[in-house]
């Protein structure tokens, strides 16, 4: 399959390959678009709106038990999809171009963890893990895995298992009663359990931001893969990059809110993209171009 697009604002596979052969190492930022090919779904449709209501918030998941009762009865249902998913050919290919030298790292929005399964070594899980657990009382961090258990054990008569997967590890279940659910607290000193990811209205940890940065810093060009880009967290990189005066390019099929900014943009599937760039630079890396 050849990827190419008339839009005066797209580019070619063939234009993206020959900047990024000309700018490496990158920095590649990843969304939620690189996983769809595993079964997870994203949060946006093509012009970036919300496909479905917006993520939990922190401060109602702190301040609301009917909160933590909504998000871990959805998550007890979504978990098995979720947990069960595995990297697809775009993760494949980007563990492919960071072993040839062509990616300095990879900064990922999403929280399954599949760009570690594949392969990726130097990869920073910006908004943290699904597949942990922590305690905002004591800061102890458990395996989800584990807590599925206790979930299940807390509420043996819970039968809402089956419903759609949604973004974030959970389930779309509509039209339930959660008021019965009951959420375990953590078994060393009571507190709230929270997944160790950072939900809306949190903030990314300072030496996270700080070594994704240094990372950018190092890298001769940033590469967005399947992000709208709409939330900060990820803008920021895109910002930072333009002001030390890298190249942008982006694999993106829908808008971006960085459209503006990009000096690239391939309008494609990310998993025939970036399977296609892989299969291209076979070259070992060496020393970039001028």
């Amino acid at each position: 399959m050849s990827i190419t697009s008339s839009s005066p604002s797209s580019c070619t596979l063939q234009d993206l390959t020959a900047v990024l052969t000309r700018h490496h190492p990158w920095t590649v930022l990843t969304g939620a678009g690189i996983s769809t090919g595993s079964g997870i779904p994203d949060y946006r449709d093509e012009h970036g709106a919300w496909k479905r209501p917006a993520p939990v918030n922190f401060q109602d998941f702190m301040a609301h038990a009917t909160t933590r009762q909504r998000y871990w009865a959805r998550s007890l249902a979504g978990w098995p999809v979720f947990s069960q998913a595995r990297p697809n050919l775009a993760h494949q290919a980007l563990a492919q171009l960071e072993h040839a030298g062509l990616v300095q790292a990879v900064i990922t929005q999403n929280v399954d963890g599949l760009h570690q399964q594949a392969g990726s070594r130097n990869v920073v899980d910006l908004h943290g893990r699904l597949d942990e657990v922590i305690c905002m009382g004591c800061g102890t961090i458990s395996p989800r895995a584990a807590f599925q258990h206790a979930l299940v054990a807390a509420n043996p008569h819970w039968h809402h298992h089956n419903a759609p997967a949604a973004p974030d590890g959970d389930a779309d279940l509509s039209g339930v009663d959660f008021s019965a659910f009951s959420v375990p607290a953590c078994p060393v000193c009571g507190g709230i359990l929270k997944p160790h990811v950072v939900f809306y209205g949190e903030n990314v940890p300072l030496a996270r931001k700080q070594y994704a940065m240094e990372q950018l810093g190092a890298s001769r060009a940033l590469l967005v893969v399947g992000s709208s880009l709409m939330v900060y967290s990820g803008l920021r990189f895109v910002h930072a990059a333009k002001q030390q005066g890298l190249p942008v390019a982006a694999i993106n099929l829908g808008a971006t809110r960085a459209d503006a900014e990009l000096d690239f943009k391939l309008r494609a599937p990310c998993d025939e993209a970036l399977a296609q760039l892989s299969a291209v630079l076979k070259a070992p890396a060496g020393n970039p171009s001028p």
